[in-house]
């Protein structure tokens, strides 16, 4: 297995990067929110990742964070869920916004995910519950998730991507509440 790639990014797809290390090129799917932050293909860069076999294919998947890395590792272990779709859910949120939602019930962060419908949506909920309880403890706060969310809606209607609206969030102190107030703050981010 692979456990991390270091080396220098050859070419950003989409979905992808590719990374350069010593004159072979790794093609790894990672979320739009880590291509993004990848630094110029002219310094060194890693990723943790994960490599999927299948009878037809061998994919890598990459993170920033060790964090992000056991998360999706996670998500791949419920039945039905693939690399794919858990790419796709941490493309959604942040890991401690998604561990959150989880702990409290909220699925309307998974049902943003192409394929994952209302039903696919609980089984994950319940089954990563149970698999997050282990020694962990997190804040039930559904009103900061769901502020979070509408606060990311807002942006988008405004014609920012989810990544960008993620980011300017992310920088936005906790102690604004209030979807209008996180929003205004937002696009002063936005506009500098």
């Amino acid at each position: 297995m692979i456990a991390h790639i270091t080396g220098t990014v050859a070419l950003r797809g989409n979905s992808y990067v590719i990374i350069d290390v010593e004159g072979v090129g790794y093609k790894i799917f990672a979320t739009p929110e880590t291509i993004l932050g990848i630094s110029d293909t002219s310094d060194t860069t890693t990723l943790h990742t994960h490599m999927a076999v299948r009878e037809t294919a061998m994919d890598l998947y990459g993170f920033r964070t060790r964090t992000e890395l056991e998360f999706f590792e996670l998500l791949i272990t419920i039945s039905g869920i693939g690399p794919k779709s858990a790419l796709g859910i941490l493309s959604v949120a942040p890991v401690d916004t998604l561990k959150k939602a989880v702990a409290s019930g909220d699925t309307s962060y998974l049902t943003k995910v192409s394929g994952i419908g209302k039903k696919n949506a609980e089984k994950i909920v319940l089954e990563l519950r149970d698999k997050l309880a282990g020694g962990v403890s997190f804040e039930q706060n559904t009103t900061g998730l769901r502020e979070e969310a509408d606060a990311i809606e807002a942006l988008q209607a405004l014609g920012y991507s989810v990544v960008e609206a993620r980011e300017a969030l992310k920088d936005i102190p906790t102690d604004i509440v209030g979807t209008n107030k996180r929003v205004a703050e937002a696009l002063k981010q936005l506009g500098r």
